[in-house]
């Protein structure tokens, strides 16, 4: 078969099997974008309220998808090795592991909570601040055991039924941000704090939704992991934790970097907060593309590995790198050239939507390094690689993006637009970084 042709071949398999998941990713992202949308037309102070809760909110549910994320790659090598007898077992184990998780990202949360009160925030805002994430923080348990049932589906390819999901959570958080933040239906007028009680609602039932969807449909028939529940396997969970620690950490200081950056931000004042939440969800939303890509590429590459196909693994992970440079070229060009539509979404007031302009401007800057860096990651974990990568963003975000950062903001005076300059910088590292390692772990692959 000619270049070009395995090329398409390996083109058509990604986009079925990555799309679903793209689409998914973007709804499940579109909750935040329609909770700052809403409650950006409460008051600014409501959308600084929304912003700073969910910087804590955010951190804790990245960190969630690294931790159980584990369970993808171990599920892909069984279907490639065609030993699926082994999957209810991995499954389960994860789930296991997946509730320990979301049961300590809680109590993290509710830790966190006095956060607010060391940040010079006005009164209101740090209150709403609070109670949005004492609100929210509710859905992490369920959050953890959807991610699990999700790189479950997911590693057997069936990806539509994680974007059907998605899609009615983000359906029913429409009229509950409604009814919530506005006071319809009896309920009083919460604001920022409506979008957290909404949120949460709309977590929980996306999970009971996916359960659901795993008794009815034969996809899962003979991987079924809810019956005949085995006892805590401590092989298996240490397994787990070797990969899935490393990307829980590798996650952590990502996101560590955006949230961490937008406390600092907080010292800069009210318009600021809401200028960066503007461009920071903008940036998140299409980021949902290449990170759905990278979950297609550990899914793909995972299968190519089991299956012993190293060289079609290679190929594969070159093929998504490609794809994803095409994808976030598309993206980058559309926050750069409607920045300012853009912003004009969120919110009406000129202060905010003259700052956020040149913010999203940045932000649309920095596509190309982060969907390269978040698909050669995805491709790494294919390879069941996870503490290199950790390695690489802890150098990236906490040596380059947050004191680079810093220094720019406050010292060199450039205020938020320093801190986006920093995490571009910080991105392109990552992304060759990345890259690099996938070239040398694949060539090692080959040579046996």
């Amino acid at each position: 078969m000619s270049e070009h042709h395995r090329f398409k071949d390996e083109l058509k398999a990604i986009w079925q099997l990555g799309w679903p998941i793209m689409v998914g990713q973007l709804a499940s992202t579109g909750t935040a974008f329609v909770d700052a949308v809403m409650a950006g037309h409460v008051s600014a102070d409501d959308l600084a309220a929304v912003s700073i809760g969910a910087s804590v909110w955010v951190m804790l549910l990245v960190t969630l998808i690294g931790l159980t994320l584990a369970a993808s790659p171990l599920i892909a090598h069984a279907v490639g090795a065609n030993e699926r007898q082994r999957i209810p077992g991995i499954a389960q184990q994860a789930l296991y592991q997946g509730l320990l998780w979301g049961v300590l990202a809680l109590l993290a949360a509710r830790l966190a909570l006095p956060v607010f009160d060391l940040l010079n925030l006005a009164p209101d805002v740090a209150h709403k601040a609070r109670e949005f994430l004492k609100a929210i923080a509710w859905a992490l348990p369920a959050f953890a055991l959807f991610r699990v049932l999700y790189g479950y589906s997911a590693s057997l390819n069936a990806t539509k039924p994680m974007m059907v999901i998605a899609l009615i959570g983000l359906a029913v958080n429409v009229p509950a941000n409604y009814v919530l933040i506005y006071g319809h239906l009896g309920f009083p007028a919460m604001g920022a704090i409506g979008c957290g009680w909404a949120s949460a609602f709309g977590i929980w039932l996306t999970l009971l939704l996916m359960l659901a969807w795993l008794h009815v449909s034969p996809a899962y028939r003979d991987t079924f992991p809810l019956r005949h529940w085995q006892r805590i396997d401590w092989q298996q969970q240490w397994q787990l934790l070797k990969l899935g620690l490393p990307m829980g950490a590798m996650f952590f200081v990502e996101v560590s970097a955006f949230s961490g950056l937008s406390l600092l931000i907080a010292k800069l004042g009210t318009v600021a907060v809401a200028a960066h939440q503007i461009a920071l969800n903008m940036a998140s939303l299409m980021f949902m593309i290449p990170s759905g890509l990278g979950t297609a590429m550990t899914v793909r590459v995972g299968q190519a590995l089991g299956a012993g196909e190293t060289a079609y693994a290679r190929f594969i992970g070159w093929t998504g790198i490609r794809i994803g440079l095409v994808v976030a070229a598309s993206t980058m060009l559309f926050m750069v050239l409607g920045r300012h539509w853009i912003a004009s979404w969120y919110t009406q007031d000129g202060a905010v939507l003259a700052a956020a302009g040149t913010l999203v401007l940045l932000a649309g800057i920095f596509q190309l390094a982060d969907a390269t860096q978040v698909i050669a990651a995805g491709v790494l974990r294919g390879y069941k690689v996870t503490r290199r990568p950790m390695q690489i963003h802890l150098a990236a975000f906490w040596v380059i993006g947050i004191p680079g950062g810093y220094l720019l903001a406050f010292n060199a005076g450039l205020g938020a637009a320093g801190f986006w300059i920093a995490l571009v910088l910080a991105l392109a590292f990552a992304a060759g970084a990345l890259v690099w390692l996938f070239h040398k772990r694949s060539k090692a692959a080959l040579a046996g």
